[in-house]
């Protein structure tokens, strides 16, 4: 009897392999020659699963997107409770900063992503669908806390999510190079978080 192929397994085990690559070597060593030898398979085999370069590189976007969600979440389902706005803004920035080997890694790909984007309209079109969606999802969950006069009524939501993400990601480079710790980070983090909302409890309203 012919060896059952998992599709779905076979897909994940070469977007992992793009992502290894693009997380040590970057998107500029990308191809499918590369991810096939990367994932020990035939050439053939990539082409079958994604017919062209474009699709590979989608892959890995989703993945990473992914990734991020189940970070999100742990981070969430470790607060006792339900999350306030506050928890759910401290639970993504806290995310988006590796803190681990692992996310270390996935932060490099994000890196290489953004690199090769800036050279790449179609890929920068592409790389745009995740920021957006989140910048969506927490000002929403900002200008809820602002109704319930958590914050500032004269506080610009979609301005001040912004301005964090933009935090998140100028110390996420800070600690890819050693300039500073996780810990270090994810102060300042929350050092902003309590400048917006004040040192309160991060329970009530949930991620949904």
């Amino acid at each position: 009897m012919p060896k059952q192929v998992d599709h779905d397994e076979r897909r994940r085990q070469l977007t992992e392999a793009l992502l290894r690559i693009a997380s040590t070597r970057g998107l500029q060593a990308v191809s499918m020659r590369e991810i096939a030898a990367e994932a020990e398979v035939s050439l053939r085999v990539v082409q079958y699963y994604f017919t062209n370069k474009q699709a590979l590189l989608e892959s890995g976007l989703t993945e990473l997107g992914a990734r991020m969600d189940r970070r999100v979440r742990q981070r969430a389902a470790a607060a006792a409770g339900e999350l306030t706005p506050r928890g759910v803004l401290a639970a993504v920035l806290g995310a988006i900063l590796p803190s681990d080997e692992q996310s270390r890694l996935d932060s490099l790909a994000w890196t290489a992503y953004y690199t090769a984007a800036l050279t790449d309209p179609a890929l920068a079109a592409t790389g745009l669908t995740l920021p957006n969606a989140l910048e969506d999802f927490l000002t929403a969950r900002l200008t809820t806390a602002q109704q319930a006069g958590d914050i500032d009524p004269d506080r610009d939501p979609r301005t001040e999510v912004a301005a964090l993400l933009a935090l998140a990601n100028g110390l996420t480079s800070s600690v890819l190079s050693r300039q500073r710790s996780h810990e270090a980070a994810a102060a300042i983090v929350d050092y902003h978080l309590d400048r917006l909302f004040g040192p309160r409890a991060t329970l009530r309203p949930s991620l949904d």
